[in-house]
């Protein structure tokens, strides 16, 4: 059978890695990390990185390859993860895309949109508005001229923001249209697209556990460390929901209590917009994520069916 990709998507804190370790015990498989924090090296707890042992166990990819002082993008994720899906399909092994990020997953699977540059007097406005009236005000001119672009796109997220703002200034054109109105060829051969979900009382509680346990492992300490080695609070990897806040908990502007509970309220409406921008992806074969043992066998059927099309 042909090693061709396969795409493990859903919302955050569903259990997309635990399908992909479990397959690997069915499947010569090869992980490939598709979510945009997990390659920074030191954002270890706050990213929900594959323990030591999955990493021993089975091999992944595209884990701890940037400093947090680096710009990580779609085009880049693509740039990157092509060759590796080679490698792995070289070796006779199957490359497996776990993500959560649907525009980075899109971008591998159909290419990056051709936008025209952007004029540096444009990119010098976009940067001086953010430096005199923050970035809120910047997040509500986005939403004013691009809002569609704007729903995609975390609230805290600058580097983003700032770029979407940027296009619309630009071109008149939404990032949103933009991504539309391309049709390259597409870059990564899939075989299937798995799609994990749970009914939102059941996500959203386990968004809560997993965001709790994050603080009691010592994600607070981790951002303390990081900042003592020179890390900038500014620097894209910190622009992370979580991370931002716990610089403002280090800062003295937040009780512990406070920032673990704005990480939860921003984790449950990225795992929202998650679910928005997956659903509108065609050809996903989704799955109730109740518990490894009764998803496993039906995941395990479709991609035999989905192997022998």
């Amino acid at each position: 059978m042909s090693p061709r990709t396969i795409l493990i998507v859903g919302p955050t804190a569903v259990g997309k890695s635990e399908l992909a370790m479990a397959l690997a015990d069915h499947f010569p498989i090869e992980i490939v990390n598709g979510d945009a924090l997990q390659v920074y090296r030191g954002l270890d707890i706050g990213t929900a990185k594959p323990t030591p042992e999955d990493r021993e166990r089975v091999r992944h990819h595209l884990i701890d390859v940037l400093e947090p002082s680096q710009p990580f993008s779609a085009g880049e994720f693509r740039k990157r993860a092509l060759p590796i899906l080679a490698e792995i399909r070289s070796r006779g092994h199957w490359p497996v895309v776990v993500g959560g990020s649907g525009f980075y997953l899109r971008t591998l699977v159909s290419g990056i949109s051709p936008i025209p540059e952007v004029a540096s007097a444009v990119r010098r406005e976009v940067r001086e508005e953010h430096a005199r009236e923050g970035l809120p005000a910047v997040r509500r001119r986005l939403e004013a001229l691009d809002p569609e672009t704007a729903s995609r796109i975390d609230p805290g997220d600058t580097q983003r923001t700032l770029r979407a703002l940027e296009v619309i200034l630009a071109t008149g054109r939404g990032l949103s249209d933009w991504w539309r109105a391309s049709s390259p060829e597409p870059s990564a051969r899939v075989v299937a697209s798995l799609g994990l979900t749970l009914p939102r009382r059941l996500l959203y509680d386990r968004i809560s556990l997993r965001v709790a346990a994050m603080f009691e492992a010592g994600w607070v300490d981790e951002v303390r460390g990081l900042l003592a080695e020179g890390c900038l609070p500014t620097f894209p990897a910190f622009q992370a929901i979580g991370y931002r806040q716990v610089v403002r908990h280090l800062r003295g502007e937040w009780t512990r209590e406070q920032a673990l509970e704005d990480v939860s309220r921003e984790t449950r409406r990225f795992a929202k917009r998650q679910l928005t921008w997956l659903r509108q992806e065609s050809d996903v074969d989704w799955f109730e994520a109740d518990g490894q043992s009764s998803a496993l066998p039906r995941v395990i059927a479709t991609l035999g069916r989905r192997l022998g099309e």
